[in-house]
């Protein structure tokens, strides 16, 4: 469990600080971190981080696709969490 638990905080600070640098390098109009690579950590466990990240930093909070993209992994990520939580799964 305690694993579980370190796990969870690694992969959402990597989420957290990679929406941050991309923050950054969207300011400076550098070469951005791929969405694809947002969701993919976000998918695996790392959407708090994204989250915190997207409120902090107001970071992808206007871009519609992103949006609703990051909004079905949650649903998705909170029917797992739910069914196995209820012993479904």
């Amino acid at each position: 469990m305690e694993v579980l638990l370190v796990s969870f905080f690694v992969v959402n600070s990597i989420a957290f600080i990679l929406a941050g640098y991309d923050k950054y390098l969207a300011v400076k109009h550098k070469r951005r971190i791929s969405e694809n690579t947002l969701f993919t950590i976000a998918f695996f466990a790392g959407s708090i981080g994204l989250l915190l990240a997207m409120l902090l930093f107001r970071h992808k909070t206007s871009k519609s696709s992103f949006i609703i993209k990051f909004g079905i992994i949650l649903l998705i990520q909170t029917v797992l969490v739910y069914l196995r939580l209820t012993d479904k799964i």
